[in-house]
């Protein structure tokens, strides 16, 4: 049964239900709960203590992240992601199902399979529809916390999937591959305060908003749907593309959207607007709230 979802991105909540109840969540396949929420509006850790998908794991990106650095989420070294996922169970063998219970359906769980992905594991999936579905269809629930037998995972950094300060501002010159920014519209455009910062944008980006791939249900639209967004903002899946946002997160949304219309290779911009923001020459962030004060 896992074989038949190994390589694909996203598992229903069905499928998922049948091998919780199957009893085959161990070694083979882990589900790791990546939820995460600003700390004066939920509490993740507490939330997931309370109730989850039974046998899951709590996936802490706070804990999974470099902590010297100064911008929220950047990718952790090698052997710090290898750590902590072997904690949870996870080796280079498992089949990883991530999911978050924002309301919107899904927030940070493509933000836990891109960082799977980065570090070499290609059998990973996001639940589609998130908990926020899960609970609404039915599926069964816990408060029991697992002890997961810890295992040995190997992780090799694939630089493919990476974007570095230094590659984005050499591509505003050469602009050798497209950026596509997931924030919403005001904060590319630079009209609303992005989370305490000036808002703006990387000159040549495109704006398309993560929410857009998404149903009001909260699930993933369809290829059909999500290959026609990416044709109306006129970025090309065939040719080179980078995604970014405000920390790194919902940069991950495009990644996800372009991985399901066959596009294997978006790279993530990890700094993306927290980074660009403080490092960025003046002339290399747009808004137009300045342009119209100018």
């Amino acid at each position: 049964m896992a074989r038949q979802v190994l390589g694909r991105a996203l598992v229903t909540a069905k499928w998922l239900s049948e091998a919780v109840r199957a009893g085959r969540v161990g070694p083979s396949l882990r589900i790791l709960d990546a939820s995460w929420y600003p700390p004066q509006e939920r509490n993740a850790r507490q939330e997931f203590k309370e109730r989850h998908i039974p046998g899951a794991s709590f996936f802490d990106i706070e804990e999974c992240r470099d902590q010297s650095s100064p911008y929220d989420f950047m990718l952790p070294s090698e052997s710090h992601f290898a750590d902590y996922v072997g904690r949870l169970g996870v080796s280079n063998d498992t089949h990883v199902v991530v999911y978050d219970g924002d309301k919107l359906g899904t927030i940070y769980a493509p933000r836990a399979w891109w960082m799977f992905r980065a570090f070499g594991h290609k059998e990973v999936s996001v639940l589609n529809g998130g908990f926020k579905n899960w609970v609404k269809e039915g599926h069964p629930v816990t408060a029991e916390v697992s002890q997961p037998t810890p295992a040995v995972f190997k992780a090799r950094l694939n630089t493919v999937l990476l974007k570095t300060f230094e590659e984005m501002i050499q591509n505003v010159g050469s602009l050798r591959f497209q950026v596509v920014d997931s924030r919403p519209e005001g904060r590319f455009r630079g009209t609303e305060l992005d989370q305490g910062l000036e808002s703006g944008h990387i000159p040549g980006a495109v704006n398309i908003p993560f929410h857009s791939f998404l149903t009001e249900t909260g699930h993933e639209k369809s290829i059909e749907e999500i290959q026609e967004i990416f044709r109306d903002k006129k970025v090309d899946l065939s040719k080179p593309l980078a995604a970014t946002c405000r920390k790194g997160v919902t940069a991950c949304h495009i990644a996800l959207a372009a991985y399901l219309c066959g596009k294997r290779d978006v790279a993530v911009y990890d700094g993306s607007w927290s980074e660009w923001f403080h490092r960025a020459p003046p002339r290399y962030k747009v808004s137009e709230l300045k342009r119209n004060k100018a």
